[in-house]
């Protein structure tokens, strides 16, 4: 069984899950879906993607650049089996409004949308199983992605009490040349706590947790300070061992070299990885700690490519191709070349 999936919004979140799609064996790319006949849309002809419009008055735009028009989203849907959006914060909805709920489409939606528009929000390995056959799900955000992917495994294993992070956030994307901050470490926002505990909490509803965030002028990656209060006892090694038996948790050392978030970024382009992209989280090994019953420890969140693979598995869930979440994993991640994490479970 291969499944068809088309993808409205080939930017950076959309490119990133088609070139994924692509590489799984039970799916396809059928369709990318552009608003302009920019890099992107000439990058998916040379992919052999087939590229459609949101409009049909935009066609004309895309052929006098030497792009080849196979449709409208409209068209695209009708092919597609499920729709990846990837458009713009709260364009994604309006896409579910006008299009996917008249058409009665399955699609998956990013973090920039609220929670409540959605039937579930999703992490791979907190909540697969709630989207199983789900009609509209949602992807958590970067930040998100990454304190469930570092906290589940810790609170299934020995317990949470309750959690207090940080998040040190990246300005813009490094492509995106018209946002800040330049020169200036900004409260975002400045009330406590943010956002992203209470985004955590659509997928791990137990956990108590709060999250404040600083916006930073650089465009690599987020950085979390996480502290955790735990209900049992346990050790750095115990930590440092559910970590790698995590999926999509990578344990880097400051001792190697690894000390910023450039030399991560380094070293997920030593890697060979497409984009330089890291899916995984990094967390620094020499970072944590445990005293007493509190744990401490960092992590990296690459805010381009973390939650890709968690499309991948989205897809699968909600097709109720793949019932077991260790089993869809463990495909998207050996796929796209991630960390061999079954190895050390």
């Amino acid at each position: 069984m291969v499944v068809k999936v088309a993808i409205n919004g080939y930017g950076t979140v959309g490119r990133r899950v088609a070139d994924a799609v692509a590489l799984q064996d039970d799916m396809k790319v059928v369709g990318v879906v552009k608003t302009k006949p920019t890099f992107e849309a000439h990058h998916a002809v040379r992919k052999g993607f087939p590229v459609y419009v949101n409009t049909r008055e935009n066609q004309k735009a895309f052929e006098e650049a030497g792009i080849k028009v196979e449709g409208t989203i409209k068209e695209l849907a009708e092919e597609a089996e499920i729709i990846v959006d990837g458009a713009p914060d709260g364009i994604g909805i309006e896409n579910k409004e006008s299009l996917y709920i008249p058409m009665k489409k399955k699609s998956i939606f990013q973090g920039g949308e609220k929670a409540d528009t959605v039937d579930v929000s999703f992490n791979s390995i907190a909540n697969y199983k709630d989207s199983f056959g789900k009609q509209f799900v949602r992807v958590v955000s970067c930040n998100t992605t990454g304190l469930c992917r570092t906290l589940f495994p810790i609170y299934k294993s020995v317990g949470i009490k309750n959690v207090s992070a940080v998040m040190i956030r990246r300005g813009p994307d490094p492509s995106n040349i018209k946002k800040g901050p330049v020169n200036a470490i900004v409260p975002d926002p400045v009330s406590v706590p943010s956002h992203h505990g209470p985004d955590v909490n659509t997928v791990m509803p137990d956990l108590d947790i709060t999250t404040v965030a600083l916006k930073v002028p650089t465009t690599l990656m987020h950085v979390h300070t996480v502290n955790a209060t735990l209900n049992n006892g346990t050790t750095v090694d115990e930590i440092k061992e559910f970590f790698r038996k995590a999926p999509r948790v990578e344990l880097v050392k400051a001792g190697d070299g690894i000390k910023s978030t450039a030399q991560v970024m380094e070293w997920a382009r030593d890697l060979g990885r497409p984009r330089s992209d890291l899916n995984e989280i990094a967390v620094w090994e020499e970072s944590i700690n445990v005293r007493k019953s509190e744990l401490f420890y960092m992590q990296a969140i690459h805010q381009e490519s973390d939650i890709v693979p968690e499309n991948i598995d989205a897809i699968r869930a909600m097709l109720e191709i793949e019932s077991d979440p260790l089993t869809s994993i463990k495909k998207t991640d050996m796929a796209m070349g991630l960390k061999p994490w079954w190895k050390h479970s």
